[in-house]
């Protein structure tokens, strides 16, 4: 299975859960990409958007190598296997949460400018355009968590068996049109798949909070 774009994902991401009957309150996109996805779930199901920011801790030596993932509200998740216990590697990578923490909260000045929905008690869609390992989202998970959400459920176009059973183990529900046992970067199941601007996270938000 392949998408023509985010949006196209998005849409048949949204048409299926709504013949689903998913009822949630909230629809929460993982910036930036996700958020794109999210907007056409939150509009078809009728649903605010809103954001949920997530950053990934690269390892010191190797940044486009994923060791963690980190959320609102203090959420740190690392892989201590891979990791290991080099006191120069531990070093190192409290800087690169540092940095990360710095990013987190810009992005969070950004796109929680206008409001954030308040998640308490409330049943919450979390939507991202692709689940590769499924730390990001773990991380978010406990972030909506923290927020006393009722109701946690996860949605995505495509996803690996392996970020599917993982986030099955934290969350109520994990709904993904595509589950590939051979599964690839995320980006191979898009015909387009360009990086998301901020600016584009942002119209989206504006036009998607309040809805619903």
């Amino acid at each position: 299975m392949t998408f023509a774009s985010r949006e196209d994902a998005g849409r048949r991401l949204g048409v299926h859960l709504r013949e689903r009957g998913l009822e949630t309150g909230v629809v929460l996109g993982l910036p930036r990409g996700g958020v794109v996805v999210a907007a056409e779930v939150a509009r078809i199901l009728h649903r605010p958007l809103d954001v949920l920011i997530v950053r990934k801790i690269g390892h010191p030596f190797h940044r486009e190598f994923a060791v963690g993932a980190m959320a609102e509200h203090g959420v740190i998740l690392l892989d201590e296997t891979v990791i290991g216990s080099d006191e120069v590697v531990r070093a190192k990578l409290n800087q690169v949460i540092h940095d990360e923490e710095a990013r987190l909260r810009e992005y969070e000045l950004k796109f929680h400018s206008e409001s954030r929905c308040d998640l308490k008690a409330r049943s919450v869609l979390l939507v991202d355009d692709g689940l590769a390992t499924g730390a990001t989202l773990e991380a978010a998970a406990l972030s909506v968590g923290i927020q006393r959400a009722r109701e946690i459920i996860v949605a995505a176009p495509v996803a690996s068996i392996s970020a599917v059973e993982r986030l099955r183990r934290v969350v109520d529900d994990v709904l993904v049109l595509f589950i590939d046992p051979d599964f690839q970067a995320v980006g191979n199941y898009y015909d387009a798949f360009p990086q998301t601007t901020d600016e584009e996270v942002v119209e989206l938000l504006k036009a998607g909070r309040g809805v619903g």
